[in-house]
């Protein structure tokens, strides 16, 4: 039989939030889910400069073209734009400069072991601010799509589309 502690009947592990906290996206790469299978997807936290927060916070930025790789033990975002800040000075930041991206060393090993040997790619989904007002990268490893895959998914959207075109006019 177990020793009785006052403490040890009711502590849990806490449960993982499913969904992101997100509260003010700011970059959306929605050509991703179209030219990569999505396998999993992180939230990470992104290392920026004064004038780089503020000129995302007014809603400026861009990762279409970006990327992120795992260099060193760390995990950079890559070709992302964040404009300078209108308002800025002599420290405003470079645009298109790498920036760092938070992760616990396990997710960076997960990575790291993912892009080696499965040959997956890190792809960023969007730049959001969380609720606490920290901004975040949501980041996904993905596979690359062929080019039948890709017709297999206009496909499939264009039925949806019909479908509930047909289910509307029909009732």
């Amino acid at each position: 039989m177990r020793a009785f502690h006052p403490y040890m009947d009711e502590t849990m592990a806490r449960p993982t939030p499913q969904a992101f906290d997100k509260k003010k996206i700011v970059a959306e790469n929605r050509r991703a889910r179209f030219d990569y299978f999505i396998e999993d997807v992180f939230e990470a936290g992104i290392a920026l400069t004064g004038t780089e927060v503020k000129s995302l916070r007014f809603g400026e930025g861009s990762i279409a073209e970006s990327y992120a790789e795992v260099k060193g033990g760390e995990v950079w975002l890559v070709n992302s734009n964040v404009p300078e800040f209108s308002h800025g000075n002599r420290f405003n930041h470079e645009p298109k400069r790498p920036r760092k991206l938070l992760l616990k060393e396990r997710e960076i090993d997960k990575f790291h072991g993912a892009v080696e040997r499965k040959g997956m790619t890190l792809v960023p989904l969007s730049i959001y601010f969380n609720g606490r007002g920290r901004a975040k990268v949501e980041l996904a490893l993905a596979k690359g799509k062929n080019a039948a895959d890709k017709r297999a998914t206009i496909k499939d959207r264009d039925w949806k589309r019909d479908k509930a075109r047909i289910l509307r006019e029909h009732g």
